[in-house]
This record gives C-alpha cells, sequence and structure tokens, in this order.
C-alpha cells in the first residue's frame, strides 16, 4: 500500500479549506485517509497553515510521498528540513541537539518573515482606507458646497424676484399716480 500526503478539500464553492491528510493512493481524494496532519486555508493572506510537524515527519519517515502541492506546504512548514536532519542525525553526520537548533533557527527566520509580511499588508491596508477616508470627506466636503451654493443662488434668485416685483410695483403706482394728472392735463388742455 502507497501511502501520499495530500489535501482534502472541504469547504463550500468558490471558498476552499484543506485538510492535509495521509491516505493510501488508490482513495478518492475527498474519500478515506489514515490520519490527518493538518489544516490549509488559502482564502487568506497569508495562507494559514496549521500542521502537526511531528505527525507530518513521522509520515515521511515511514515512506509516505507528498504530493506536489502538499510538498510545497511541508517544505514551508518546516517538516522536510526536519525529515532531512532527522536523516543526518541517523547516519551520525549531526547531533539531535544541532539538528533541534538548526531547525529552531530556521522556524524564528521563518516566522519573522512572516510577519514582515502581515506588517507589510496592514500598512497598506491602513493607507488604503486613510486614503479612501480621504477621498470620501473631500467628496462629502465638494458635495456640502455644492448643496451651499445651490442655496444660495436659490436665496439670490427669490431676493431678485422681490427686488423685481417691488419696482413693478413701484412702477405701476407711479402709472396710476400719473395717469390722473395726465388726464386733468388733457382736460385743461381742452378747455
Amino acid at each position: 500500500m502507497s501511502v501520499k500526503i495530500r489535501l482534502q478539500r472541504h469547504g463550500k464553492k468558490g471558498k476552499p479549506f484543506y485538510w492535509i491528510v495521509a491516505a493510501d493512493a488508490r482513495s478518492k481524494r475527498d474519500g478515506r485517509f489514515l490520519e490527518k496532519i493538518g489544516t490549509y486555508n488559502p482564502t487568506a493572506n497569508p495562507a494559514i497553515i496549521d500542521l502537526n510537524l511531528d505527525k507530518a515527519v513521522q509520515w515521511l519517515h515511514n515512506g509516505a510521498q507528498p504530493t506536489d502541492t502538499a510538498r510545497a506546504i511541508l517544505s514551508y512548514k518546516g517538516a522536510l528540513l526536519k525529515h532531512h536532519l532527522d536523516g543526518g542525525v541517523r547516519k551520525g553526520a549531526l547531533t539531535q541537539d544541532q539538528a533541534d537548533a538548526k531547525l529552531a533557527t530556521w522556524l524564528e527566520e521563518k516566522t519573522s518573515k512572516v510577519d514582515a509580511k502581515k506588517d507589510v499588508l496592514s500598512k497598506k491596508d491602513a493607507e488604503a482606507r486613510a486614503k479612501a477616508l480621504k477621498a470620501e470627506v473631500a467628496a462629502n466636503e465638494k458635495r456640502a458646497n455644492a448643496a451651499a451654493e445651490a442655496v444660495k443662488a436659490a436665496e439670490a434668485e427669490a431676493e431678485a424676484e422681490e427686488a423685481t416685483e417691488e419696482v413693478v410695483d413701484a412702477a405701476a403706482e407711479t402709472v396710476v399716480e400719473e395717469t390722473p394728472a395726465t388726464e386733468e392735463n388733457n382736460e385743461a388742455t381742452e378747455a
């Protein structure tokens, strides 16, 4: 029986979530498995990988062959390095303490790189939010200024209408007052 370390898909359509499992190579992708080793969520940035390092290395020691994606995940989390270092310990090239120290150093470097990436992503996200907020504030101010201009224009138009009405009323009163005088002048000239 050949054993593969591979991904087993879970989750829903468009939102995949994977289990990292050791399974018989002849079983279906989402079928029976021998042991669940970890989980992998590719939708997050950076991807979330929860892996039991000891179980993964144990299966590698037993001869399990990882698929390409599973190999990349195991390499990313340090399982392949630990498997390699354990081979060196078995051959006598280095001691277990030296192997553990090398693995710990590598894991610290990897953790610092991942944290740096998370920091960069959070800074970019904060900058994008600040930029969007600034644009929204500018748009709101522009909209408020346009509304204030519209109100001023309406008030100016209303004042102009009132002034026009006053001028028309004054002209009408003048015409009314001048009309009787003109009639009196006309009667005087006729007589």
